[in-house]
């Protein structure tokens, strides 16, 4: 097991090295930019789930392909705590009950389903989670249960399923004594059986059970084989040796599948159990496992038992038990009649119960909305809205400002939520589901974003949340085969035209209500079967009667008539007259069910398309991307430097040739050569699968089977890499075009921060450059007529902020123009720079993320010039603002607006240099004073002290509110300006210029007089 692991870390250095000397640009020149969650925070299938009993607050939950997640307010909040680890997808998740501190984790979700996802192992942590080590076990891939010797933190038992589609030999129960160090396999059968659970009895540490399971998925949807050799196990020697307990249980000859079972630890000898057969049900044993019978047949309890094997005992009492299943169950006469204790209707699939040892009424359910707690024995849960863990088939987006991201939620149903919200984040306000099924495409109309369509299939109206059936048959004949996922999607030419996609090809151009098909049936009429199928592998499967399907449509931007088409079961097909004849462009290389999850038509080439090649049901991780050049005559595999992943999804970026995404089981990846070469561009983001990506505009929008939906903004600077441009010592990036959008637009309290939200794009013109040395750096801003509109330094200093009552945690913290080595993501706020003054915090707050009132005005949306001088060396880009689309004020409205708060804000200007004069004045008088006399000088002197006293206490303090009320009503809407507000600003703007002359004239007729008086008394001036 050491040579094992020695040779794991050298495959990931291997491939790191490999990647790095791939590579054609340094991540260093774009490793600023962010990866964002925009949510939607609705939970999504969870397996792994464990509380700590010492501190009954705080619960682990492991997410398909979210990662691990902690919660320390009974699940108010939860927190990820395994982001920066090289695998997302978890199966269980484990405490040592001797040490809190210690916990155990196993990747691979442990379940055989269409759309799982695998691991790579074991990991441990010894802080609670704030660290991670790999532990190996990585061909492993499915590891779904864990048990910890309640009092030998170092002892641990490891139920690995293995490949999911195929035979291998790293299943079975594993056992370390060593903390992980090494592992050991206890327990194994053959190559084709897994273990899916093993639990150590409480009450003495050599006893173990375990459960084993030979089930395999097939290459093409629902196809799914037991082998002989599933069945529930017994050691009493510590693992050392095992009998397989049958008495009482079905076998397999009566299609025994799945066990999952558990221990009451109250009465150890008492054991449960769900048993999926035919004949299954509740079992119960008496006697520690060594006999069965049969409490209670009901399918509700144990149904679906591939996907639900859970029961629970409470820890006080044998009698009470819990079943997990669609909805989860409870009895309290040991099995015999049960009751609903948490469920609803439409299912929400639970899969793993959790019971403090110490106080019965605390209970973790997972399930696939996510987790929930409850610590009043059921009465109320927490909730599973505030877990951004959702898993999505696909991605898109609409037309609209901002842009929605769209996509069908497995388990859920659709999400449509704002890529930006209107105050300052992204939160439930801003998403709602668009009525389509958990596994569909979502297609926005773009003519009309209120228009959605997707599933198989339906429109729906956002205006009044109805929604149609608008499938090509009404009633199904048989004659089309769908799946669960079935392409729908708009042509990127004709905005009228909508395609949806069985065996066939349709096409409507009415929004469904007729469709035309314009394919035939573009699948394999016979297959080869993969070797990976092995021992299910029977006669009848060469004949079986055609099951693939179109899984991917790819209409060509460039050619209305030109469509690329991709099976699940392996073919390419191309039209070249809107669908008239096609032809089979497969290359030999992609063998039947080699599913073609996403084909890309190029943007810049007829001939050139891409497509990704996931093989994961042929028990193939490998990466797979092919791209013709010739109209598919020939193709070739592009890969080098992609993680050892199956890939999903790879897109074309629309305005820059050769710049190519793709999507693995794990992250994005980059090529800036067509292919030629990738590179990681995971930044940020948390290892999950990359189901689908699109490019919207400037931006990369990402759906995840397991967190959620991402965003990448402004990829501008990845577009403009050239050899050229990197071997500078420093790099300006052009901007991309800046809107001018109101970032919290709130006017009521804020949302308390522990309610779930997404994160908003950055607050302003985002501004990237790249330094290769430590360098000192300046930023000037200067308008079309060369004024200097904003500047900053690496000399800068922070404000001084007085938070006064408002908590430091709502505040953003400070930028300060970076001078050091690599790439920088700078933002200007699109104002003029801020008055010398003490800053306020409006009601408009988020959390960790709130900005002081600006006291400088928008700028006009025009071209500004930015100027960035690095060690003397000045770089310039032009950057273009534009206004928020939504906003209706004209060009002139908007510069009267501008015009009028920019008087505002020079008024204030003034007056704060007037104040400042007029204090100075007054010190001096102040100190004149007792050096002279009583006479006509000193009345001369206590006069204009007077005088100026009242300037500064009437005129000036009634200038700087007004000023400062206008400049507040001028700002904070971009409606036009009101009659009254343009009636006070030119009022104020008026006095001011009234206060002014009162002033000059201090200075033009009392000032020198009083100083040719000071004078001839050898004494200073006042100035």
């Amino acid at each position: 097991m050491k040579t094992k692991m020695l040779l794991t870390t050298l495959f990931f250095f291997t491939l790191a090295l490999s990647q790095i000397q791939a590579q054609p640009y340094d991540a260093k020149l774009f490793d600023a930019m962010r990866w964002r969650m925009i949510g939607p925070h609705r939970g999504g299938r969870t397996v792994g789930a464990v509380g700590v009993p010492q501190q009954p607050n705080v619960f682990y939950i492991g997410v398909n392909h979210g990662g691990v997640w902690k919660t320390t307010d009974f699940g108010r909040t939860w927190k990820p705590i395994f982001d920066d680890q090289p695998t997302g997808s978890i199966g269980d998740v484990g405490v040592a009950p001797s040490n809190p501190n210690v916990l155990y984790v196993a990747s691979g979700e442990g379940l055989q389903r269409p759309d799982l996802s695998v691991g790579d192992g074991m990991y441990k942590s010894t802080d609670a989670g704030k660290t991670w080590q790999h532990l190996g076990l990585s061909d492993g891939l499915q590891i779904g249960g864990l048990d910890i010797d309640p009092k030998n933190e170092n002892r641990v038992f490891a139920a690995v399923l293995g490949h999911p589609y195929g035979p291998n030999t790293e299943r079975g129960v594993y056992r370390t004594t060593d903390g992980g160090k090494t592992w050991q396999r206890v327990l194994y059968k053959d190559e084709n059986t897994g273990a899916i659970q093993v639990t150590i009895d409480p009450s003495n540490p050599n006893t173990v059970y375990a459960s084993l399971w030979a089930g395999r998925q097939g290459p093409w949807e629902n196809g799914a084989w037991q082998g002989p050799e599933s069945g529930f196990y017994k050691s009493t020697d510590g693992g050392d040796t095992w009998k397989k307990q049958t008495k009482g249980l079905p076998t397999f000859a009566e299609g025994l599948g799945r066990i999952g079972f558990c221990i009451a630890p109250s009465n150890p000898k008492r054991l449960y159990a769900t048993v999926d057969a035919p004949k299954g049900g509740i079992y119960r044993s008496d006697d520690g496992g060594e006999s069965w019978t049969l409490m209670n047949p009901d399918p509700r309890l144990w149904g679906r038992g591939s996907d639900f094997a859970e029961v629970k005992v409470d820890p006080k009492n044998p009698d009470i038990v819990f079943s997990a299943n669609v909805v989860t169950w409870k009895s309290t006469d040991g099995g015999k009649n049960w009751k609903a204790f948490r469920g609803a209707p439409g299912g929400d699939d639970y899969h793993r119960i959790w019971i403090n040892p110490d106080d019965s009424n605390i209970i973790l359910l997972a399930s696939d909305q996510g987790a929930i707690i409850t610590v009043n024995g059921g009465e109320t849960f927490s909730s599973w809205y505030n877990q951004p863990t959702a898993q999505f088939y696909h991605v898109s987006t609409d037309n609209a400002f901002p842009y929605n991201v769209y996509g069908g939620q497995q388990e859920s149903g659709s999400v449509g939520i704002a890529s930006r919200g209107n105050d300052g984040r992204i939160t439930f306000r801003e998403w709602h589901p668009v009525g389509v099924e958990e596994y569909g495409y979502v297609a926005a109309d773009p003519l009309d974003p209120n228009i959605i369509y997707g599933g198989k299939i339906t429109k729906f109206d956002k205006r009044t949340g109805q929604n149609q059936n608008i499938a090509p048959e009404a009633v199904r004949s048989g004659k089309y085969r769908f799946i669960r996922t079935a392409p729908v999607l708009f042509s990127p030419i004709d905005p009228k035209t909508l395609f949806f996609a069985g065996n066939v090809l349709f096409k409507t151009q009415n929004g469904g209500n007729s469709w035309e098909v314009i394919s035939p049936d573009l699948t394999r009429e016979t297959y080869d079967i993969p070797a990976s199928v092995g021992v299910f592998t029977t006669p009848d499967m060469k004949t079986m009667p055609r099951r693939g399907v179109i899984y991917t449509v790819a209409p060509s931007p460039l050619d209305v008539n030109l469509i690329w088409a991709g099976t699940d079961d392996g073919y390419i097909q191309v039209t070249r007259d809107g669908g008239k004849t096609w032809t089979n462009v497969t290359p030999p290389a992609i063998t039947s069910w080699s599913k073609v999850s996403i084909m890309e038509a190029s943007h810049f080439d007829p001939n050139t398309a891409y497509a990704a090649v996931n093989r994961i049901r042929c028990d193939d991780l490998r990466p797979h991307i092919y791209r013709t050049r010739d109209g598919g005559k020939t193709w070739q595999e592009i890969v080098t430097g992609l993680p050892n992943d199956p890939i999903n999804s790879v897109k074309e970026d629309p305005l820059q040739k050769g710049l190519l995404f793709a999507g693995s089981e794990r992250m994005v990846s980059v090529s800036f050569d067509d292919g030629e070469h990738w590179q990681p561009l995971r930044l940020n983001m948390p290892a999950t699968s990359i189901r689908d990506l699109v490019i919207k505009d400037d931006d990369i929008v990402v759906g995840t089977h397991g967190r959620s939906f991402w965003i990448l903004d402004d990829i501008t600077p990845l577009r403009q890499l050239t050899k050229a441009l990197v071997a500078q010592n420093s790099i300006l990036f052009k901007p991309q075009t800046a809107y001018r959008v109101r970032w919290n637009m709130n006017t009521d309290t804020p949302v308390p921060q522990e309610e779930a939200a997404g994160e908003n794009p950055p607050d302003g013109a985002v501004i990237n450059y790249y330094l290769k040395n430590q360098s000192e750096v300046t930023l000037v801003i200067y308008d079309k007529f060369g004024t200097v509109v904003r500047s900053y330094s690496t000399n800068d200093k922070p404000i001084e902020i007085n938070p006064g009552n408002v908590p430091p945690y709502w505040i953003r913290p400070q930028q300060i123009l970076s001078g050091a080595p690599g790439s920088h993501r700078f933002l200007w706020d699109l104002h003029y720079t801020p008055l010398d003054e003490p800053v306020s915090f409006s009601i408009a707050a988020t959390y960790q993320n709130t900005a002081p009132e600006p006291t400088g005005p928008w700028v006009l949306p025009d071209t500004y010039v930015l100027r960035l001088v690095v060690d003397g060396q000045s770089l310039t880009q032009n950057l273009t603002v534009k206004m928020d689309p939504r906003v209706s004020s004209t060009t002139a409205q908007l510069k009267q607006q501008h015009d009028l708060s920019l008087d505002c804000y020079k008024g204030k200007q003034k007056v704060t240099e007037l104040e400042a004069a007029a204090a100075s004045l007054r010190k001096q008088v102040a100190l004149t004073l007792p050096m002279i006399k009583k006479g006509p000088l000193t009345n001369s002197l206590q006069q204009l002290d007077q005088t100026i006293a009242s300037i500064q206490n009437n005129e000036l303090g009634r200038l700087n509110r007004a000023f400062g009320g206008v400049f507040s009503g001028l700002q904070e809407t971009d409606m036009p300006a009101t009659t009254q507000a343009i009636a006070a600003a030119q009022e104020s703007k008026s006095n001011l210029e009234q206060v002014t002359k009162k002033w000059d004239a201090l200075y033009k007729e009392v000032l020198p007089g009083i100083n040719e008086q000071l004078k001839k008394m050898k004494l200073q001036g006042i100035e």
